[in-house]
């Protein structure tokens, strides 16, 4: 009668162990939301954008340039010579512009530019960098709480057997040996839970960090993005719209306009002034107070002939440095190849995990059953069945890693191919838009009506 009930009771064991799978209701946080959370929370966005907007301004200082510098100038001089008091006083009004330096502030307008064009491109991996980001803490917080719920069901399922051993122990079917393991067995479990438990507080930390705020309910992830035609498809796509290759590419082309900069230091610089000046001048030895009025205008054009070597090791630094930013080049373009062929590989070998996982699972479940039933006949030990038991919990344990793993590898795939960004996933919410402040900066604004369209973007990016 005893193994009979026992035979009853271990039906349900078998069911409760391979629960597995938290039921989520549909109003749940989902994938895209935490996505949206980290891309509004992100200070790194904040702070690469700041950047970009730096480099903006970089443009408008290097147009000011070409354009004319105006400035007052007061003085006041006093003068003791043999007795006699001399005191000077003048303010004056001054310009000075640049007439032509043979296209050496153009070229440096062009530098300018292309430095704008790689920092948004940085700023664009930025953003791929804190999406992929949140996709992680996601699915770790996922996997933690299924692997939570894994180890509290094998927590449930060994106490059960356990309180069986102990049973048949007080009736004399088994030995003081079979309950110990039993209770060694509790003691593992129960310390597993307790590292599941850990690890789910510091996967929710990760979210919290890069969301902005604690997960609550989360979704199971949508399905996967959809692949490529193949690896080299894969790869032809990261080639033209990764952002570190787009990066690279724009500080190649300033790395060698640098070279014509360097180039034109040696050109000549023609410039006009042109100045007006009130002077007052007191002698008090002989009480004269004279009063006077000079206009200028001058032209004046110069050229370095010698400089101790200066120029030409800035041309042959320009050079060099624009041999740097090539191979810089051609090595992100192979890094970018390697991340797509690794989040490739990461595809297959997840989806290779999962079916063979599976496999595993449904063979360990049925030498779990068949081990049960051969112990309720004294066929097997409770150590037999603990490990069979162990060899389950594994394999579904197995599963919920590979199962995260290649949620993540389709994204990093996304991001090695440069297409994990807001507008790409279609998130809907309204994006940064890194042209707004260029726009208002370009010409150097100075006027009213330049500064209050500044004001009005500066306060759109809430700066």
């Amino acid at each position: 009668m005893f193994r009979k009930s026992l035979k009853i009771l271990r039906r349900p064991l078998v069911a409760a162990l391979l629960a597995g799978a938290t039921a989520f209701p549909a109003s749940a946080e989902t994938l895209a939301d935490a996505m949206v959370d980290a891309y509004r929370h992100s200070a790194l966005l904040d702070q690469n954008r700041a950047v970009l907007r730096a480099a903006d301004e970089d443009v408008a200082a290097a147009l000011a340039q070409l354009r004319p510098v105006v400035q007052w100038i007061a003085q006041h001089s006093y003068t003791d010579s043999d007795g006699i008091d001399l005191r000077t006083s003048s303010i004056a009004l001054q310009a000075q512009i640049t007439l032509y330096d043979w296209g050496r502030n153009a070229i440096a307008i062009d530098i300018a530019k292309e430095s704008v064009l790689a920092t948004r491109a940085a700023l664009v991996g930025v953003e791929q960098d804190v999406l992929l980001g949140a996709v992680q803490a996601y699915l770790d917080v996922r996997s933690a709480i299924e692997q939570v719920d894994l180890q509290q069901n094998s927590v449930r399922v060994i106490g059960q057997e356990q309180q069986a051993a102990t049973d048949r122990f007080e009736v004399g079917e088994i030995t003081q040996t079979d309950v110990a393991q039993a209770d060694a067995a509790l003691a593992a479990a129960r310390a597993s839970l307790a590292a599941a438990e850990g690890d789910l507080e510091v996967a929710r930390e990760s979210y919290r960090l890069a969301t902005g705020k604690a997960p609550v309910r989360l979704a199971a992830p949508p399905p996967t993005p959809k692949l490529p035609a193949g690896l080299e498809a894969a790869r032809d796509i990261g080639q033209r719209t990764h952002p570190a290759i787009l990066q690279a590419r724009r500080q190649a082309a300033a790395a060698e306009l640098g070279v014509a900069a360097a180039e034109a230091e040696r050109n000549p610089e023609l410039t006009g002034s042109a100045g007006i000046s009130r002077q007052r001048t007191n002698n008090n030895s002989a009480l004269d107070t004279r009063y006077g009025t000079n206009k200028t205008v001058a032209l004046e054009m110069s050229q370095t002939i010698y400089s101790g070597g200066r120029l030409p090791a800035a041309h042959r630094r320009a050079m060099a440095e624009r041999d740097s930013a090539r191979a810089a080049l051609l090595n992100v373009a192979r890094q970018v190849n390697e991340a797509v062929g690794i989040a490739w590989a990461g595809i297959d070998v997840a989806r290779a995990q999962i079916a063979s996982i599976d496999e595993q699972i449904v063979a360990a479940r049925k030498a779990f059953e068949g081990v049960s039933e051969e112990a309720t006949l004294g066929a097997r030990t409770t150590l037999d069945v603990l490990d069979a038991e162990q060899s389950l919990l594994a394999a579904r344990a197995d599963k919920i890693t590979a199962e995260a793993n290649l949620q993540l590898a389709h994204y990093q795939l996304m991001a090695a191919m440069g297409l994990l960004t807001v507008e790409n996933l279609k998130l809907g919410i309204p994006t940064y838009d890194p042209s707004a402040y260029y726009n208002a900066v370009q010409d150097a604004p100075y006027t009213s009506r330049q500064g209050k369209s500044l004001d009005r973007v500066l306060r759109a990016i809430g700066q």
